[in-house]
């Protein structure tokens, strides 16, 4: 009998490139690749009315909609990973001079609370930095893509009219995660953020994760094998990428830093950075209790690594 043919979201990039053009095939099933753009719509789509089969979907979406009880589970796939020490800008005219002046201030969030972004800028903030987030309102840009999620107090939704990268570029704002604003006033809170970054993944291993796969709990429950042939199917792409393709320079450069597969996937060679993407959400009160990392992840996949 043949396998499912799945009508699947992921945006094309290296690491999946063979499998979107089909050069490499899955074992036992299809892909049905549909593109979304921009791929947030997709995450949203997802969470609210689980239009996909399966999709590639940012990992404290995830994590909050999991929280919920959503009908999906994720594979240990990562498909995206990004440093975001430069992700925090700040205004020069308002009298911010480091991380803790931002205490007691009003920061810009692209787009909702739960953001993967804002998720590793704050933490960034509070374990880099000292910075005690509870006394910082967030303004928000937008909503949550996970509707039953209710942000902190101290988490406000953008006065209607208004845009966050005007109200940074005039002061209104002291900093802002997440935004790109060309204005003399408007810099990077940290400087020199990459190189602080790759310091960080030197010397503590730092390597946030940004996206994995999620897949329909009813697929996953019809076909036991199907959460292994998905995850083989795209540790293959992978492979062709690394061994054969044109390698991304973030990913060049954690390769020299590291002298390791820069995308790592499976839950034993990410287990630090999934333990802390729980520990942040916790803190940052995005799901209210640490979750085992196996618990996140589809049955038959946690003793997979590629």
């Amino acid at each position: 009998m043949a396998g499912p043919r799945l009508k699947t979201v992921t945006r094309t990039q290296g690491n999946n490139q063979v499998l979107k053009s089909g050069a490499v095939k899955p074992r036992a099933f299809e892909f049905e690749f549909e593109e979304v753009s921009p791929l947030i719509d997709a995450f949203r789509r997802m969470v609210r009315g689980l239009e996909f089969d399966a999709c590639e979907m940012a990992i404290t979406t995830y994590i909050c909609a999991r929280s919920y009880g959503k009908r999906f589970t994720a594979l240990p796939i990562f498909l995206v990973r990004a440093f975001h020490h430069g992700a925090i800008l700040y205004n020069t005219k308002t009298g911010i001079r480091s991380p803790k002046d931002l205490e007691g201030k009003k920061v810009g969030v692209n787009r909702g609370y739960t953001v993967t972004t804002g998720l590793w800028a704050r933490s960034i903030l509070q374990h880099q930095y000292g910075v005690d987030l509870s006394t910082i309102t967030w303004v928000l840009s937008g909503d949550e893509h996970v509707v039953e999620y209710q942000p902190p107090a101290n988490v406000v939704s953008l006065e209607k009219g208004k845009e966050l990268g005007d109200m940074l570029a005039s002061g209104e704002l002291v900093a802002a995660v997440g935004l790109e604003v060309d204005h003399p006033d408007v810099r990077p809170l940290i400087p020199n953020a990459r190189e602080v970054a790759l310091e960080c993944l030197r010397t503590k291993g730092h390597y946030p994760i940004n996206h994995t796969l999620v897949v329909k709990d009813d697929l996953l429950n019809a076909h036991p094998n199907l959460a292994r042939d998905i995850f083989n199917a795209f540790a293959e792409a992978k492979r062709v990428y690394l061994e054969h393709g044109q390698i991304e320079e973030l990913h060049q450069r954690v390769m020299e830093i590291t002298s390791r597969d820069p995308l790592p996937y499976g839950i034993t060679p990410n287990r630090q950075t999934l333990e802390e993407i729980i520990q942040f959400a916790v803190e940052q009160r995005i799901i209210t209790r640490r979750v085992p990392v196996e618990e996140l992840f589809a049955a038959g996949t946690h003793d997979l690594t590629a």
